[in-house]
């Protein structure tokens, strides 16, 4: 990795995971996969290059799960990071299966002894000792939910996981999961042109449980810049999707995003939003059109 003092993820600020302190601009780490989410990147170097440039632009939390790939995001984190930089946070997923690349098919499968399984095979690919944030992917409905969270307890009081979080859940689940285990982080979609998890957002920002939104530009859509993204952008000589994750780190601070992508300059662009300064008007104007 190329040393740099230029490190602009580091004006995004800060956020506690438990006791882990990353800065708020993050790196998600499914894009850095085969199409679809299915199998190995069709430009294998070009994305070791982008989980090494992260790190140099000052991203220390990298979001991935078992199920990109599956497996594969996980191995070229590990391809490409490890021995990991003192202070990198790792988070990864399990809870979701995949049965082919259509991206639509991710059944659920909250089984205990899946979880568990998929916990070990993940330290495994990550050469880890402790996985830092253990995520829930998903609730399995047909498994009662008193027993998903009772093994992620059971995993952290192993020392297999340091934290856990939880993936697309409501306020209620959210309490369900504390009642048997501590919670650091929740990740929903959200964006700014997407808000239904809003009262889950209000609700984590109270706790002080970290609030992760997948799909931060809406998978993309928010770059094309239209309305009053692309006016605020060039008000700021910034590029579109700058501005939506901009919006993201000004709505509340207990936001962490989480960009990802395939290609350094896409990367370095998205990193570079941590420095984007919105003006009150700015802000309220994105808030009201949504887009």
């Amino acid at each position: 990795m190329t040393p740099t003092t230029d490190r602009p993820v580091a004006s995004s600020g800060t956020f506690v995971l438990g006791d882990l302190s990353v800065h708020r601009m993050g790196f998600g780490a499914m894009r850095i996969t085969g199409p679809g989410i299915w199998g190995p990147p069709e430009d294998h170097d070009e994305c070791i290059r982008v989980l090494r440039r992260a790190v140099d632009l000052g991203v220390d939390f990298i979001d991935t799960a078992d199920s990109y790939g599956p497996c594969v995001s996980e191995e070229l984190i590990c391809e490409a990071l490890h021995p990991y930089p003192d202070g990198l946070v790792i988070g990864t997923k399990a809870g979701l299966t995949r049965i082919g690349p259509d991206p639509a098919e991710w059944p659920p499968v909250g089984r205990p002894e899946y979880l568990r399984q998929e916990c070990l095979m993940s330290l495994r690919r990550l050469r880890l000792e402790c996985i830092d944030l253990f995520q829930l992917h998903r609730i399995d409905d047909k498994v009662p939910a008193a027993e998903q969270f009772g093994v992620l307890k059971e995993l952290r009081d192993e020392g297999k996981v340091r934290h856990v979080g939880l993936s697309e859940v409501t306020v209620a689940q959210i309490e369900a999961a504390r009642e048997v285990v501590p919670v650091v982080s929740v990740q929903n979609l959200y964006n700014l042109g997407n808000r239904r998890s809003e009262q889950v957002l209000e609700h984590c920002e109270t706790e002080g449980i970290g609030f992760i939104p997948w799909f931060p530009i809406a998978d993309g859509t928010l770059s094309a810049g239209r309305g009053t993204v692309a006016e605020v952008a060039e008000a700021l000589d910034a590029a579109p999707a700058q501005v939506a994750l901009a919006w993201l780190l000004r709505r509340s601070p207990a936001m962490l995003p989480i960009p990802g992508t395939s290609k350094v300059a896409h990367l370095e662009e998205n990193c570079a939003a941590s420095r984007v300064v919105l003006s009150d008007e700015q802000f309220d104007a994105l808030s009201r059109s949504g887009a």
